[in-house]
C-alpha cells in the first residue's frame, strides 16, 4: 500500500507546495492541489523547493473542492485543523484516504470542514499558545505516519 493522497486546499506559498512535490515524490503518495492557488506552478521558488522531484511526483491540480471529491469517489476524507480532538497518531489509515490541509495562515475554511466528504477534523500535537506548523512539515508528518502504518510498502 503507498501512502495516502495529500490534498492542499488553495495553497499560497511555493516552496511548501514544493517541498511537498519532493515528499511525494519520495513516500509514493499523491499530491492533489485545489485552485485557485497563490502561485503559479512554474514559479523559480516552487521549482527550487521541489529540486529534481519534479518528474517523479504525482501531482494532480483540482480546479475546486467538488472536483477532487468527484475524482476520489469512495475515500475518506481527514481534515487536518488545530482545533480538533482527534491525533493524528490515533487514526488507522486506508490506502485511498485524503488527508486535506489549508493554507497558510488560515487553515481550512469551515464550510470545507463541515462538507459531508469529510470524515474527521484531525491534529496534530503542538505545545500550548501556538499556531500552528508549517504545511509542508504537517503533511510530511502524517504521511510518514499513514505509510509507516501499511509497513512502508510501496
Amino acid at each position: 500500500m503507498p501512502a495516502p493522497h495529500v490534498a492542499f486546499y488553495e495553497p499560497r506559498i511555493p516552496e511548501n507546495t514544493g517541498n511537498a512535490i519532493r515528499m511525494v515524490a519520495c513516500t509514493g503518495a499523491h499530491l492533489h492541489l485545489i485552485e485557485p492557488l497563490g502561485f503559479d506552478l512554474s514559479e523559480p521558488k516552487l521549482r527550487r523547493a521541489g529540486l529534481d522531484y519534479h518528474d517523479l511526483a504525482s501531482v494532480t491540480v483540482h480546479a475546486s473542492f467538488e472536483q477532487l471529491l468527484s475524482a476520489m469517489p469512495g475515500a475518506r476524507v481527514l481534515a487536518f485543523t488545530a482545533r480538533a480532538e482527534t491525533v493524528y497518531a490515533d487514526v488507522s489509515y486506508r490506502p485511498d484516504d485524503v488527508l486535506l490541509f489549508g493554507p497558510e495562515p488560515t487553515g481550512l475554511p469551515e464550510e470545507v470542514m463541515a462538507h459531508p466528504r469529510v470524515s474527521d477534523r484531525v491534529r496534530i500535537p503542538m505545545l500550548p499558545g501556538r499556531r500552528s506548523l508549517n504545511l509542508a512539515n504537517s503533511a510530511a508528518i502524517v504521511t510518514y505516519e499513514a505509510w509507516r502504518q501499511a509497513g512502508f510498502d510501496a
